[in-house]
C-alpha cells in the first residue's frame, strides 16, 4: 500500500516536472493515502499544459484549510520546542540513604567549589590545611575550607573554624580591617570559601576573604532578532486567594486580544514561558491551609491549571518547574512534576518538565549559542533572609535580587545544611552552580524583583495570589499578577501589571 502511493508522488513529480513546474515538498507531504493522490491525478487531467498549476483555491479543495493550519501549528510547536535544550535536570536514582552519604556529598561539593576557587589567582597555590603544621610562623599562606563554625570573639574579632578534606584550621577577621570584617559577617555555615593570610602559632590571620563568584568576564550576549520571554511563577490554582481575573486578562493579552500597539507586538512575538513552581497551592503545605482553599482535591487542582495553561497559544514552549506547594517531596532537588498528579499537564504538546533546580538552553541557532536559564523555586530563601543581617537590613523579602546575588556568589543554591532539605547524591551536588546563568528565575517569594548582576539577568517571578494568613504571619508583601518580559534582542527587562 506504502509502495503505491510512493509510486503515484514520483509520477505526479514527474508530470510537474514535464512540464516545467515544481512541486512543493509542503504540498507532497499532504498526500497521505491513495484517495488523496488519486484526487490530485484527476485535477491534473482538467488541466490544460501550458496551465499545469495547483492555485490556493485547488489546494483548498483538495486539503480543507482546517488541517492545512492544524499542520502548520504542529509544525510551529515541533520547531518551538525543538529549540528548547535542557542542560541539566534531575532525575531520581532510587536508593536507600546511609549516614555515610552525607559525607560523600559534602566531599562533592567541596570539590566542584574548590575547582572555581582556584581559578582565582589568588588561590592557584592553595595548600591543604595539614600542611599548614609545616609553614613558619607569619608566612603567607591560602586555603580552602568549609566553614565548620563562626562566632565573634569576646574582643569583637570574626573566628571562623575552616575545614578540608585533612584537617582544621581556626581562621580571624580583625575588626580593624573594617571592609574585609563587614564583607566577612555574612559568611554563612558550611559556604566553601577561600582565604589568604598569615600564618601565626594555631591561628591563620586573613588579609582576603575569596569567594567562587561570578566572573567579572562573563558576556552579555544578546539575540540577534527580537523575541521575547516571559517568566511566571507561583499560580497557586487552588487557593481560595487565587486570582482568576488577572490570570485571565494575561491570558487575553497573550492571545493579542487586548493592551495597546506595542503590548500586542511583545505578546505576538513571545517565544517562551517559564514557570519557576506552585503551579497548584497543594494540600496539607502549612497548619490551617483547608480553610483556605477553593479546590481541596490536589488531581483537580492540576487539571484546573491545565485548563488555564491550555489557553496560551499551542506554539509557545511552557517550560515549567516545581515548587514547594506542588504534589512532590520538598526535599531538594526537586524531580520533575509527577505524572500521577500532574497527567492534564504531561499531556499538553508544548509542556516541557524539568526539575528544581535545572539549566535550560533557549534561542539556540547556527550562528548562536542561544541562553541558559537557571530556574530554583527558591525554598532556601526563607533561611537567608533569617540568617544574613545584611539581607535582612536592606529588605529582606522585598529584595529577592540580593538573596539571589547572595547565591551566585556562593555558587550554591543552599549553601548551609539547614537553609533546605535536601537529597544527599553521592556523585553529584545538584545545588552547586558549576556554569553561570545568563537567566536566574526564582518565585517563592511572591514579590517580582528584576536586576543585573556581573551580566546576568536576575528575576523573580510574581504571584497569581492574594495575602494569605501564612504570609502575614512569615511577613511576606505578596504584589501579585505582575509578568516580568524581556526582549531577548536588547536583554531589556519589562514588568507587565494585570492587576491592582
Amino acid at each position: 500500500m506504502q509502495q503505491e502511493l510512493i509510486k503515484k508522488k514520483r509520477e505526479i513529480i514527474e508530470i510537474f516536472l514535464k512540464n516545467g513546474v515544481l512541486i512543493s515538498s509542503e504540498l507532497l507531504n499532504e498526500i497521505e493515502n491513495d484517495e488523496q493522490a488519486d484526487k490530485i491525478f484527476s485535477l491534473l487531467k482538467t488541466k490544460k499544459t501550458e496551465d499545469f498549476v495547483i492555485t490556493e483555491e485547488d489546494l483548498n479543495k483538495l486539503f480543507p484549510k482546517q488541517k492545512t493550519e492544524q499542520a502548520t501549528e504542529q509544525k510551529q510547536e515541533k520547531s518551538a520546542i525543538a529549540n528548547v535544550k535542557i542542560i541539566t535536570s534531575y532525575k531520581e536514582d532510587p536508593k536507600k540513604r546511609e549516614a555515610a552519604d552525607f559525607v560523600d556529598y559534602f566531599n562533592i561539593r567541596y570539590k566542584a567549589i574548590e575547582k572555581i576557587l582556584k581559578q582565582h589567582q589568588e588561590l592557584k597555590n592553595t595548600i591543604s590545611i595539614s600542611k599548614i603544621l609545616n609553614k613558619k610562623d607569619k608566612e603567607a599562606i591560602s586555603i580552602i575550607g568549609i566553614v565548620s563554625s563562626k562566632q565573634i570573639t569576646k574582643n569583637g574579632n570574626l573566628l571562623l573554624l575552616l575545614e578540608d578534606p585533612t584537617g582544621q584550621r581556626r581562621v580571624l577577621v580583625n575588626k580593624n580591617k573594617p571592609t574585609l570584617f563587614n564583607e566577612a559577617k555574612d559568611i554563612v555555615l558550611d559556604e566553601v570559601i577561600g582565604i589568604v593570610g598569615v600564618n601565626v602559632d594555631t591561628l591563620m590571620f586573613a588579609n582576603n576573604v575569596i569567594w567562587p563568584e561570578v566572573p567579572t568576564s562573563k558576556e552579555l550576549i544578546k539575540a540577534p532578532e527580537e523575541k521575547y520571554a516571559i517568566f511566571l511563577s507561583d499560580l497557586h490554582v487552588g487557593s481560595s486567594k487565587f486570582l482568576p481575573e488577572d490570570f485571565e486578562k494575561f491570558l487575553k493579552w497573550i492571545n493579542c486580544e487586548i493592551g495597546n500597539e506595542q503590548q500586542r507586538h511583545i505578546a505576538k512575538n513571545v517565544e517562551y514561558i517559564f514557570i519557576a513552581g506552585d503551579l497548584v497551592d497543594g494540600v496539607g503545605i502549612y497548619p490551617g491551609q483547608d480553610t483556605e482553599l477553593l479546590i481541596k482535591d490536589i488531581y483537580e487542582q492540576y487539571k484546573v491549571c491545565a485548563e488555564y495553561l491550555k489557553q496560551i497559544p499551542s506554539h509557545i514552549p511552557l517550560i515549567i518547574c516545581p515548587g514547594n506547594h506542588d504534589a512532590l517531596r520538598i526535599s531538594e532537588p526537586q524531580p520533575i512534576l509527577s505524572k500521577e498528579y500532574a497527567k492534564p499537564l504531561h499531556e499538553m504538546n508544548n509542556v516541557i518538565m524539568v526539575s528544581n533546580p535545572s539549566l535550560v538552553n533557549i534561542n539556540s541557532s547556527e550562528n548562536f549559542s542561544g541562553f541558559d536559564v537557571m530556574m530554583y523555586h527558591g525554598y532556601s530563601f526563607d533561611h537567608f533572609v533569617a540568617e544574613v543581617d545584611s539581607l535582612r537590613n536592606q529588605g529582606g523579602y522585598d529584595r529577592a535580587d540580593l538573596i539571589m546575588k547572595f547565591l551566585l556568589k556562593r555558587r550554591h543554591l543552599a549553601p548551609t545544611h539547614t537553609s533546605t532539605l535536601y537529597v544527599p547524591d553521592t556523585k553529584k551536588d545538584p545545588l552547586v552552580i558549576e556554569k553561570v546563568p545568563d537567566f536566574f528565575l526564582s518565585g517563592h517569594i511572591h514579590k517580582s524583583v528584576t536586576a543585573n548582576y556581573r551580566n546576568t539577568t536576575l528575576i523573580c517571578g510574581s504571584c497569581w495570589q492574594g495575602k494569605t494568613l501564612f504570609q502575614e504571619k512569615v511577613g511576606h508583601h505578596p504584589e501579585p499578577s505582575r509578568v516580568p518580559i524581556v526582549n531577548l534582542q536588547t536583554r531589556d527587562v519589562k514588568i507587565l501589571k494585570f492587576g491592582q
